[in-house]
C-alpha cells in the first residue's frame, strides 16, 4: 500500500509539473529586440492602425493629439468584466517597463512580472506583427502624457481569475499563423497585415467558441456583442457588398454607400483609420474583398450597429 501511495503521489508530482511547464509563458527570445530602435514618428500612425487608444483613454476622456492612456474603461464579457489598465509612461503605467517588457506583452501576452496576459487584450492579433512596429509604437507611447492613475483589477469568477490556465488556452487557441493564405498581390498582403495583425478586426468580427476562441472557418462572418448588444456585422463578402471604393471612403469619413454614418464602436475604428495612408485604407478594402464569403445572419455595417475592430478589450499591461 505504501509503494502504491508512492507511486501515486511520483505520478501526480510529475504531471502537476508537466502541466506547469506545458502552461509556462511563452516569451519572445531575449535578443528579439538586438539592432531595433523604436521611432516614435513612425509610431503615431501604427499607434491609431493599432486602435491602443480606443481602449486605453479613460471613459468620458476627451480625445487629444496627446492621448493620457489611464484605462479605466470596462468590458462586460461572458468571462466576466475586463478593466484596461494604465499604459502610460508613468510608474503606474508602463514607465518602468524595459522595451522588451513591453513588446513581450504585445506579442506573447506576458506582463512584466512574468504572468499571462487575459486574450481581452489582442495579443493573439499582435503577435504576427513585426518586433520593429511594435517597437515603433512603444516609442510613440513614451512620448505621451504620464497618468498616476491606478489600474484596476478585473472582475472574474473562479476559475477565469486563474492566470496560469491561460497557459492552457494559449495551447489550444493561440494562432501565429494568417487566416488569408495563398498566392496574394502586395497589396492584399499589406490588408492582411492591416487586418489581421495590426487592426486585429477579427477579435470583434470573427465568432467565438465556448472557451474564447477564435472560430477561424467563420473568419469575419460576425459575431454576437460581447456585451450582449445586439451583434457585430459580417464584412466577408457575402455580409458586405460595398465596392472597395466605398470600403475606402467608410474607414476614411464614416459614410456608407447608403448615405449613413457608422457609429458605435465602429465610430472609433474609423477615427484610427482616418489616419493611415490612401494606400492603406485601399490595402484593406482589397484584403476585405479577396477573404472567403460566409453567409451569416449578422447585420450590415450602419449607424446603430455595435462593431469595434479595435478589439474586445486592448489591455497592454495587466490584462
Amino acid at each position: 500500500m505504501r509503494r502504491a501511495l508512492l507511486s501515486v503521489a511520483v505520478v501526480a508530482l510529475v504531471g502537476a509539473g508537466a502541466a506547469w511547464w506545458l502552461t509556462a509563458p511563452d516569451n519572445l527570445p531575449a535578443s528579439a529586440l538586438d539592432g531595433v530602435t523604436g521611432d516614435a514618428g513612425r509610431g503615431q500612425v501604427l499607434f491609431a492602425a493599432a486602435g491602443c487608444g480606443s481602449c486605453h483613454i479613460a471613459p468620458g476622456a476627451e480625445e487629444t493629439d496627446s492621448p493620457v492612456l489611464s484605462g479605466g474603461r470596462r468590458f462586460a464579457t461572458q468571462f466576466g468584466t475586463f478593466v484596461a489598465p494604465n499604459i502610460s509612461p508613468s510608474p503606474q503605467g508602463i514607465g518602468d517597463w524595459s522595451d522588451y517588457q513591453v513588446v513581450n506583452a504585445v506579442m506573447r501576452g506576458v506582463d512584466d512580472e512574468g504572468r499571462h496576459l487575459y486574450p481581452a487584450f489582442p495579443w493573439n492579433a499582435y503577435n504576427k506583427a513585426t518586433v520593429q512596429d511594435v517597437a515603433d509604437i512603444v516609442a510613440y507611447i513614451r512620448t505621451l502624457p504620464p497618468s498616476d492613475a491606478g489600474s484596476l483589477p478585473h472582475e472574474l469568477s473562479f476559475p477565469f481569475d486563474i492566470r496560469q490556465s491561460l497557459g492552457g488556452w494559449k495551447l489550444l487557441f493561440e494562432h501565429r499563423d494568417w487566416v488569408l493564405q495563398g498566392d496574394l498581390t502586395p497589396e492584399q498582403e499589406r490588408g492582411r497585415y492591416l487586418v489581421e495583425a495590426l487592426g486585429h478586426c477579427g477579435e470583434c468580427h470573427t465568432p467565438r467558441n465556448a472557451l474564447g476562441g477564435l472560430d477561424r472557418s467563420a473568419w469575419l462572418a460576425g459575431a454576437p456583442d460581447p456585451a450582449g448588444k445586439g451583434r457585430v456585422p459580417n464584412i466577408t463578402p457575402a455580409g458586405l457588398d460595398w465596392s472597395e471604393d466605398d470600403i475606402v471612403t467608410m474607414l476614411q469619413s464614416g459614410f456608407t454607400p447608403d448615405y449613413d454614418v457608422v457609429g458605435g464602436e465602429m465610430a472609433q475604428v474609423v477615427r484610427n483609420t482616418a489616419q493611415l495612408s490612401d494606400e492603406d485604407r485601399a490595402a484593406i478594402a482589397a484584403y476585405l474583398k479577396a477573404v472567403p464569403p460566409v453567409e451569416s445572419t449578422a447585420p450590415q455595417p450602419g449607424a446603430g450597429d455595435s462593431t469595434a475592430e479595435e478589439g474586445t478589450a486592448s489591455d497592454e499591461g495587466d490584462s
